[in-house]
Order: structure tokens, then sequence, then C-alpha cells
């Protein structure tokens, strides 16, 4: 465990500069989406994570296809990444698109949307910082909605989303929902 907080850490500052702003998608799958986030946004600095190997070998060849400098993909889960970062280093955006919705009630615990998580984010993400998050399980959606509008560091916002790109999971979704929450001024 204390090799591969290690090897991350040194990921990271390999990849960041200590007072880096940058996007964070936390279950990047197969890239899609931040690749097209990057594209449209090439002063951006974008870091994606997933569990999976096989997705972020997949990932990386579509940022060395796309030759975007600006885009990085990790391998990592999403307190793993936080426990490594450095602690200078700011959130401008979070993005967590169709995450596993564990969606059985003894294993809800599972979820990332938990108080848990979000104070850790809270804790890279300025005053404004924005996190979405899109899920097509509404049970998910409205543990989210709750978790989010009771955290301290958070409130939800109504506005629209401020980048569209169609997920896999999204294309295969009959619906979704979605939710903006903007980090509570910081004391």
């Amino acid at each position: 465990m204390e090799a591969r907080h290690q090897e991350l850490g040194a990921t990271l500052d390999a990849i960041l500069p200590p007072q880096a702003v940058f996007t964070w998608e936390i279950g990047c799958g197969h890239g899609h989406f931040l690749t097209a986030f990057a594209q449209h946004h090439p002063t951006a600095r974008c870091v994606g994570i997933d569990i999976a190997q096989e997705r972020i070998e997949r990932a990386h060849r579509k940022q060395a296809r796309a030759k975007l400098s600006n885009l990085h993909f990790v391998r990592a889960d999403a307190l793993g990444f936080l426990h490594a970062l450095a602690a200078e280093a700011t959130f401008a955006a979070i993005y967590i698109l169709f995450p596993d919705p564990w969606p059985k009630l003894r294993h809800n615990k599972h979820r990332l949307m938990q108080p848990e998580f979000l104070h850790a984010a809270a804790l890279h993400a300025g005053e404004g910082t924005r996190l979405y998050f899109r899920t097509d399980h509404e049970a998910y959606f409205e543990s989210a909605r709750h978790t989010l509008s009771h955290h301290p560091a958070w409130r939800l916002v109504d506005e629209p989303w401020p980048f569209e790109h169609e997920t896999v999971f999204q294309k295969r979704a009959s619906s979704h929902r979605s939710l903006v929450a903007c980090r509570s001024a910081i004391p």
C-alpha cells in the first residue's frame, strides 16, 4: 500500500507542478469525455483517473493520437489520488460521470459520493470550484444530492452543465440526471 502511494505521488509530481490548477475526472474510463474536454479547452490542464489499468492504457492511446500535452491519465482510486496530491494543487472543476452506483443497500457504503470523499476533495477545491455529477441510477442521484446538500463544504447550484460530450455510459442510458455543486466559502 505504501509503495503504491509513493508511486502515485511520483507520477503526480511528474505531471503536475506543485501549485497546479486542473480539471479532474474521476472514473474516466477510456478517456472519451476528458479527451474531448481537453481538445475544447487547450489551456486547461486535465487529469483523469480510473482504477482499471486497461482503461487507462486506452485513454493514453486517445491522448497520444490527439497529441494533447494538457491531458493526463493516471491509474488511481479517488481517495488514493487525493492523499497523494500535493497540498497546493487545486481543482478547477471535478467531473464524476456515471460512477458505479453500488445498487445493493449493503454496498451503498462503497459509493464515491460520501462525506469523507467530499471533505477530502474540498481540501483541494478553491472557493467556487464546481463539482459535476451525472448518473443514470435514480437512487444514487438522490443519495448524492442529499449528501451534497448536507455537506458544509459544498452547496448545490442551479446552473447548466458546462461541457457536453456523450460518454459510452450516457449513450447506453435511457435517461440520466445531473447536478452541480459549488465549493462554499472557505473560512
